[in-house]
């Protein structure tokens, strides 16, 4: 799984991750969550980012229909008022992935991991457009902010790997800023000390499964940034990990997954600079203590 706060580049990794050849990657948010998630975060987080709860007494016809994946949802449902609808085509139906989730699971235990494994196996089965290689080792999912839930993703997935990346507060809360309705500097700048705090403690909890890295180092050195999280996910190195893509096809602009549009150091130097002189001081008196967990102290 990748998790990142908003405007960290959680997009942006998971485009840079899509044309590799051994991987399975999401064609957009997997946003997992189900709207049984209830607990102390639901307030701070929407459900659809979570990792998701099901009910005891239930049916994997329900079960389905519970986990919220809105954006592929209203691709293949309602396309015309999709945000994907002029660059995406999956050639599949929301009820054709439901029908191979249920032929998946039959037989099965009810449970979480299953229910799971079944969601992200359904979806390329289902997706027909979708250029493969043979070689594909493993699933790749995209979810704002899940590191918060990365105990409940390893209890079903022992062995799964997550990548919380992270970002500058200041360029995050510039980017943040272009959104038709952005978060205020107080909101935007408190989620993201919680969200980077989880990512944190879990990282030193689970050291060989939870790493974070960096979008800044993504940008300044792409080559090597890739080369080094290739060795971490046991993956070969590819060359199509230095450049986004959607089903292999290269991208001009990541528009319109997410506000980061060019993922260059230029572009990400030009956005830090769009702060006012008291939105910076702000960010930067309130977020001291996890800037210098990250490195960002100098900033």
């Amino acid at each position: 799984m990748l998790s990142a706060m908003y405007e960290n580049g959680g997009n942006t990794l998971q485009r840079h991750l899509d044309g590799h050849p051994q991987l399975f990657v999401y064609p957009f948010e997997s946003q997992p969550g189900s709207f049984l998630v209830s607990d102390y975060l639901t307030s701070l987080f929407p459900q659809k980012y979570r990792w998701p709860e099901f009910g005891l007494m239930g049916t994997f016809d329900r079960d389905y229909e519970h986990i919220i994946d809105e954006e592929f949802k209203v691709r293949v449902n309602t396309p015309h008022v999709s945000k994907f609808r002029d660059v995406t085509d999956l050639g599949c139906t929301n009820r054709d992935r439901k029908e191979i989730f249920l032929k998946l699971l039959k037989g099965k235990p009810r449970t979480r991991a299953n229910l799971m494994e079944a969601f992200y196996r359904s979806t390329f089965l289902a997706w027909k457009t979708r250029k493969k290689t043979g070689k594909e080792i493993a699933y790749v999912g995209y979810s704002p902010i899940i590191i918060v839930d990365a105990e409940k993703i390893l209890s079903d997935f022992p062995d799964a790997k997550i990548i919380h990346i992270v970002r500058n507060p200041y360029s995050a809360y510039a980017e943040t800023k272009r959104r038709p309705v952005p978060y205020a500097v107080t909101r935007y700048t408190e989620t993201w000390n919680v969200v980077q705090l989880y990512a944190l403690n879990f990282a030193g909890l689970f050291p060989e499964n939870v790493f974070i890295v960096r979008y800044e180092d993504l940008v300044e050195d792409t080559a090597a940034f890739f080369t080094k999280l290739s060795k971490k996910l046991d993956i070969r190195y590819s060359v199509t990990m230095t450049y986004p893509s959607w089903n292999g096809k290269k991208l001009a602009h990541q528009y319109p997954w997410g506000t980061i549009e060019v993922p260059t150091a230029a572009a990400e130097k030009k956005t830090r600079a769009e702060l006012t002189r008291d939105e910076h001081a702000y960010i930067q008196k309130q977020s001291r203590t996890v800037n210098a967990a990250l490195g960002y102290d100098r900033y």
